[in-house]
């Protein structure tokens, strides 16, 4: 083991913190003896914090109309062999009905970049929700919008909000999306959610085509300095409807660093264990956990929508990956000496 990256490791239990020159080096000079050195420190440190608990999320992905054109992502607007769906409000609290009686107390609303969903129709749909299940989280990931829109479904009830970052570099972000999006527009929009009061989560896609050691020591020093909630990374996987269809996948390996020294870092960040890792590996959501990992995100969406919801190609979306397999994600979770609570389980960042 190296005795300079292990130092780096300690430096970051100890520190919360490194340069960007130290990230770059421990990034570059991980082995597996390291990676496991790391993993044990992750555990402890989400054990002294969320002990042995793990936070289920409701996914409900209601829409797969996007007016963007990322460059990565299979529902993007220039797909189109891509059959389109959207959930009425109807449909959207039958799913919460189906997650709430199974024992779900978070709700996520995730869909493209849908304008068909104005911000009346989505106070509508929040309002209704917050209704019918006072006690639970309304987290939405529906993408930038400006702050008005924010605060108004803020003051319809949703508690959370999940705008992956995807990359902290302004180069890098120039190749992963068309030329109408601003990266200092998503992280204006990340502060002034936090601002508002959300519960904000953020993350990275991890080997997305281009990326380097240095940028993801840049996205490490962006995530400090943001402190989010919450933070979701998973691999980078092509999809066959994309300009990145032949484009190199992630690793599991890289990704599962990536959550011990986010652990690390950040050490009461809600960190998921994402549908991303399952998909690239069979045991890699138990993987994440190990690796420091805190959440998992069952599908509650409608079977005949899952697989039009098609981000990245074979995406899980059944057996533990689905919200009526919960009894299978129970006891995958207890074969690794964890438990599936239903909590709303927020975040212990302040």
């Amino acid at each position: 083991m190296g005795i300079k990256i292990k130092h780096l490791i300690d430096k970051l239990e100890r520190e919360k913190a490194l340069t960007k020159t130290e990230w770059i080096t421990l990034l570059n000079g991980r082995t597996p003896d390291l990676a496991e050195y790391l993993f044990a420190k992750a555990r402890d440190i989400r054990h002294q914090h969320y002990g042995r608990d793990i936070y289920i999320r409701g996914l409900i992905e209601f829409t797969n109309y996007c007016r963007n054109n990322c460059y990565y992502c299979g529902i993007r607007r220039g797909n189109e062999g891509l059959k389109r769906y959207r959930l009425t409000e109807e449909e959207i609290l039958s799913c919460c009905e189906q997650g709430y009686a199974l024992g779900f107390r978070t709700f996520v609303l995730q869909g493209g970049e849908d304008l068909y969903f104005t911000q009346e129709k989505m106070t509508h749909i929040i309002c209704s929700m917050r209704e019918k299940y006072p006690d639970c989280a309304i987290t939405l990931s529906i993408g930038e919008r400006e702050r008005e829109e924010y605060e108004a479904y803020f003051a319809a009830g949703a508690n959370r909000f999940l705008l992956r970052h995807e990359t902290a570099n302004e180069a890098h972000y120039r190749t992963l999306h068309p030329a109408e999006l601003d990266l200092n527009h998503r992280k204006t929009c990340l502060r002034n959610l936090k601002k508002i009061g959300y519960q904000v989560g953020s993350g990275i896609m991890v080997g997305s085509p281009g990326q380097t050691a240095e940028h993801l020591a840049e996205d490490l020093l962006f995530l400090k300095e943001l402190n989010p909630h919450m933070i979701g990374i998973g691999p980078f996987i092509p999809q066959k409807d994309t300009p990145f269809r032949e484009e190199k996948a992630g690793t599991l390996e890289l990704t599962l660093f990536l959550l011990g020294l986010l652990r690390l870092m950040l050490p009461k960040v809600l960190l998921p264990s994402t549908t991303a890792l399952s998909t690239i590996y069979p045991d890699g959501r138990k993987m994440g956990i190990l690796a420091g990992a805190n959440v998992v995100m069952p599908n509650l969406s409608p079977q005949e929508n899952r697989k039009l919801y098609s981000l990245y190609d074979n995406k899980r979306s059944m057996g533990d990956e689905a919200a009526e397999g919960l009894a299978l994600l129970k006891a995958e979770m207890e074969s690794i000496g964890y438990r599936v609570v239903s909590a709303r389980g927020d975040s212990l960042v302040e």
